[in-house]
């Protein structure tokens, strides 16, 4: 197995990953349909991916918007917890649901790439009171729901009820789940939807010790197996960074995301705060109590805008959800970039892509394990739609034409994956330097001084360690500048025989932006000049 802090996590929907018809695809829509895009994902480079939800679940609605049929299209309404979605299965003849998608698992595996599974552990598709009787409520509703004094559903989950997942009987049902997609379907890892709920007692109260979670942490079955959490829920429990771990558990970085988000578009007094988001998180992960591999960083996923999106519009367009626009997060961190949705200013589109870069260069060159959304590679959008979660059309779709047409970013992602699998001190530092650097350092337009002002917008992280092979040191600088102007700098200056080589700067053009062999990237420094709102990452080469 790939060890976690080596993973670049590829999220993706199944459906929406091939069902247009641009994807060219024999089965769009389906396990086989994925299976026939391998290919794709070897040529990217990712090694995970993480599936959303493809347990058997309720997609039936009878809601009709603007002509449209509305389905739950995400999958986060669960049914049964031990049979694939019907509807991903090409071959659905008697005694073969199962083949496809252990088919699929065997192919990416013998292409070195690792498969997570979105599991929905914290509610299921009965709903609340007026919901459904599918299976629990009519097994034994006190002990599979969390309920109220007078019976009705606690609501933690936003979706109507709440699984009892700390009951005795749950947690067996949890635990034998998990179990069977483990060894039945050779599956390498979980992430945990709401998963702080897994941490609620039948009341409701976050509990000290959750005795699922250690189960979980130590069960033997599950013992080699990736462990994510989504360390909050929608009854206001936010734990990143205090989820209970057991030394096991990773977690979806949350404050990794909105920092990001808020320092790249320019906003003051993060300087500081993201230099800890780039170098580990290690505020909010102690490396003793909770090792080196327990940061998820990143700064799009299913939930909120696509990286496209992010840099194209200030606020949320979900009127295609039927709500009036009113689901979905308001708070984006989003910019626009000085115009609401698509332009045809040339201007604007390149500062757009720049942004994209920039946020592609600061994610896979951060420590920690980083997960990218499906498509951003290629400049996916929703349209400004931060919810789809009802979409199953063009909202949703991956567009492959797209592909085509943004071509130099897909290459500029792909070169980036290159780098950051090629230099393990872009990854996790667990051998200290042998020069005498700290592995992580902080920098602003001076070496070894960052700038407590609240309006710092050039930060700089120099990140130390040795090779895997524990033969020499590795030595790596990230530069950002978050401001509208040129920023001029000073690089730190290196252990003797050493000098800086450039391998990123999104202040230059596509195709000259981003370099992977060391012998082809050009020696800089001391003095360098960043672009307004770009980003450079450097590496340390002997003379």
């Amino acid at each position: 197995m790939i060890p976690m802090g080596d993973l670049i996590i590829y999220e993706m929907h199944v459906r929406g990953f091939t069902k247009d018809s641009s994807s060219g695809v024999q089965a769009p829509g389906t396990f086989s349909g994925l299976a026939e895009k391998i290919p794709y994902l070897t040529e990217l480079g990712i090694n995970a991916v993480e599936l959303m939800p493809i347990f058997e679940f309720d997609e039936i609605s009878d809601r009709l918007v603007e002509g449209k049929s509305l389905v739950d299209y995400w999958g986060y309404n669960t049914v049964g917890f031990f049979a694939p979605h019907t509807n991903y299965i090409l071959n659905k003849g008697l005694n073969h649901k199962c083949d496809d998608l252990k088919k699929l698992i065997r192919e990416l595996h013998e292409n070195n790439i690792e498969v997570i599974l979105d599991v929905v552990f914290n509610h299921t598709a009965e709903g609340n009171e007026e919901g459904p009787f599918l299976s629990f409520k009519g097994f034994d509703n006190a002990v599979y729901y969390m309920l109220t004094p007078d019976g009705k559903y606690y609501n933690f989950s936003g979706c109507g009820n709440t699984f009892n997942c700390n009951h005795p009987i749950v947690q067996n049902l949890i635990m034998d789940c998990l179990r069977y997609w483990v060894t039945e379907y050779r599956v390498d890892g979980f992430r945990f939807d709401l998963a702080s709920i897994l941490g609620r007692d039948n009341n409701g109260e976050p509990m000290c010790h959750p005795p699922l979670l250690r189960n979980l942490a130590f069960d033997p079955i599950l013992a080699h197996v990736k462990l994510i959490a989504e360390a909050w829920d929608a009854g206001g429990l936010y734990q990143v960074g205090k989820f209970s771990s057991h030394k096991r558990w990773s977690e979806w970085n949350g404050k990794y995301r909105d920092d990001l988000r808020r320092f790249l578009k320019g906003d003051t007094g993060l300087a500081h705060i993201v230099a800890e988001r780039i170098s580990g998180s290690h505020d909010l992960y102690d490396p003793v109590r909770r090792g080196h591999e327990a940061s998820v960083n990143f700064i799009t996923c299913h939930d909120g805008f696509t990286l496209h999106d992010l840099f194209t519009y200030n606020q949320k367009h979900n009127e295609a959800n039927g709500w009036n626009n009113m689901d979905g997060e308001n708070n984006n961190n989003s910019w626009n970039c000085g115009v609401e949705g698509e332009t045809d200013d040339s201007n604007i589109q390149a500062l757009r892509n720049r942004m994209a870069r920039n946020a592609c260069t600061v994610l896979l060159a951060s420590q920690g394990t980083p997960l990218l959304l499906a498509g951003d590679e290629f400049g996916r959008s929703q349209g400004g739609n931060n919810n789809p979660y009802c979409q199953d059309n063009e909202i949703s779709w991956l567009d492959w034409k797209q592909l085509g047409e943004n071509r130099e970013l897909f290459e500029f992602f792909k070169k980036m994956i290159e780098l950051r699998k090629n230099h393990p001190v872009l990854r996790n530092s667990k051998l200290s330097a042998s020069c005498g650097l700290p592995a992580f350092s902080k920098h602003g337009t001076e070496p070894w001084y960052l700038d407590p002002a609240p309006e710092t917008r050039f930060l700089g992280v120099m990140l130390a360690s040795r090779n895997a092979q524990d033969s020499q040191d590795e030595i790596a600088y990230i530069g950002i500048n978050t401001y509208w102007q040129p920023q001029v700098i000073r690089l730190p200056d290196l252990p003797a025989g050493l000098f800086w080589k450039l391998a990123v700067d999104t202040g230059l053009p596509f195709g000259q932006d981003c370099e992977t062999q060391m012998n082809k990237m050009k020696k800089v420094g001391p003095i360098m000049e960043l672009q307004p709102r770009s980003v450079i990452l450097l590496f340390a080469v002997a003379v």
